[in-house]
């Protein structure tokens, strides 16, 4: 029944992936503990179903692609909330630049190191690289460096959730206070899912982070190509 419903609709991966985050954010809501992502239950709960099912990735990907197109309007989005702080923007825009770029830098650097101690191939090094920006920068720029960009896809969500599960817990251990440097930090290590918990945390602290998903994105794309040259 289920193969005939897939084999009949050509929604049903948008159905499915609706479904799927909305059962993760009941549950998020319900148990109300941070590691109850929505979008790691709602990844779970998809991958289980083509488990069980037999579906293949390529067919659910084909009927799930309108919410793909749905990914850059709302990331562009998050301007609003840096619209709305503004002047905040102004008044630290020298120590946010400078944020953004030591991110990025320790990003890209410390992938390279895990590269050159594991002996990872150039695949895996370039798949490895974008990890850190959001998926629409990331997929591109691994697959024009050589890496899988499906593989990529999947690190990049993967990084998101574990910032959004750590990023309020690291920066209490780390005694981080100030909100534009939590901002700043959650942006540029864990992209838009970490955004979604910095504003949680507070306007000031998912405007930085709005800001900082934007800035890492275009000079991960900068520099890749010149940290991927050098394995």
């Amino acid at each position: 029944m289920i193969k005939e419903l897939v084999a009949s609709s050509a929604v049903w991966g948008v159905l499915l992936t609706i479904s799927a985050f909305s059962l993760g954010s009941w549950l998020h809501r319900r148990l109300k503990k941070a590691w109850c992502n929505p979008l790691l239950f709602g990844c779970i709960f998809v991958v289980s179903f083509l488990s069980i099912f037999d579906i293949s990735y390529t067919e659910y990907k084909a009927s799930a692609s309108p919410v793909s197109y749905l990914l850059l309007p709302a990331t562009i989005s998050l301007a609003i909330p840096l619209y709305e702080k503004w002047e905040l923007l102004k008044r630290h825009a020298a120590a946010i630049i400078i944020g953004i770029f030591s991110g990025v830098l320790t990003s890209l650097g410390s992938i390279w190191l895990l590269a050159v101690l594991l002996k990872l191939s150039r695949q895996q090094y370039a798949t490895l690289l974008p990890k850190s920006v959001t998926t629409a920068i990331g997929m591109d720029v691994a697959a024009e460096l050589g890496g899988i960009a499906a593989l990529a896809s999947a690190l990049i969500i993967l990084t998101g959730i574990i910032g959004g599960l750590i990023a309020e817990r690291i920066c209490k251990i780390a005694h981080i206070k100030n909100a534009v440097a939590k901002g700043v930090a959650i942006g540029t290590s864990s992209h838009a899912i970490g955004t979604a918990k910095a504003i949680e945390m507070g306007e000031t602290e998912g405007a930085m982070s709005s800001l900082a998903i934007v800035v890492s994105g275009i000079l991960t794309a900068l520099l890749a190509p010149l940290f991927a040259a050098l394995l």
